[in-house]
């Protein structure tokens, strides 16, 4: 009897896997053959779930209507620059927050905690008018900053979390040696801490790369536009141009996974990193 429940359990996982697995698939693998189709048959009743035909007109016609490879190659910009830059913030913040005792640490990091519940489109207007007094509208430098500094909190507490998961033993072996606590730092904790360093980079990276709301707030000019900005545009009064809007989400897709797959060999690397001086 007791098997027989086994065997139902594992049974039933996995019909809950599969179909949370469908769920979860389905609607970027409708994506695809929806870019693929030609534009008569995207609404073409009954629905195919394989395109007659495979098409790549759509793909040609992003490039056509839009300045697509611009606004590919702003969002790209925008999001490394950004990201690198809280990469940079958060692990010196991360660090001092977790290794340091000083007055203050607690009242700092309920702050960071407090940002993260407050809607950022409250304060539109205000940042609007301090991007306007800064001439900085219509640049990219005013997306690298407010990307930076919405993401240097949320990222803060991340890595604190994980620099708390390390032992201080290790930077110590290390300043024992000579090395400074940057140093130390530098050579010791980084390579330990890849793991958390690479999910907060992509996390950074895809905060960035998926945001619209203030991409449309403060750039309005067609050379500086990011990606999002330019898949609304394919959103109009009347009509939404399905097949373009889907072949330029594939096409966005790609950085993101491209990014994943690197990131993967440095988790990888991190994790079977030996931290043991020897």
């Amino acid at each position: 009897m007791k098997k027989q429940w086994k065997i139902a359990g594992k049974a039933g996982k996995a019909v809950v896997l599969a179909l949370y697995f469908i769920f979860m698939v389905f609607p970027l693998y409708w994506m695809v053959i929806t870019s693929l189709k030609p534009r008569n048959e995207i609404f073409a009743l009954p629905l195919q779930y394989w395109p007659k035909h495979i098409s790549f007109e759509n793909y040609v016609q992003i490039f056509k209507i839009s300045k697509f490879q611009i606004y590919l190659g702003n969002s790209l910009f925008i999001s490394l620059v950004a990201a690198a830059i809280v990469l940079v913030v958060t692990i010196l913040s991360g660090y001092v927050l977790a290794r340091f005792s000083f007055r203050g640490a607690s009242q700092l990091m309920l702050a960071f905690f407090i940002t993260q519940m407050i809607p950022l489109f409250i304060g539109f207007s205000t940042l609007y008018m301090m991007m306007s007094r800064m001439g900085l509208l219509n640049k990219q430098a005013s997306l690298i900053l407010m990307y930076t500094v919405g993401l240097v909190p949320f990222c803060t507490i991340m890595l604190r979390g994980f620099f708390q998961r390390i032992p201080s033993s290790l930077e110590e072996a290390a300043m024992i040696d000579g090395c400074s606590r940057l140093s130390a730092l530098w050579r010791v904790i980084i390579p330990v801490m890849m793991p958390g360093i690479s999910a907060t980079f992509i996390f950074a990276f895809v905060q960035n790369w998926n945001e619209l709301f203030m991409a449309i707030m403060f750039i309005d000019n067609e050379t500086s536009k990011t990606l999002p900005v330019a898949m609304n545009s394919f959103i109009t009064k009347f009509d939404i141009d399905w097949g373009s809007m889907s072949a330029a989400t594939v096409l966005s897709v790609i950085p993101t996974v491209i990014l994943f797959a690197i990131c993967q060999r440095f988790i990888v690397e991190g994790l079977t990193q030996g931290a043991v001086k020897g």
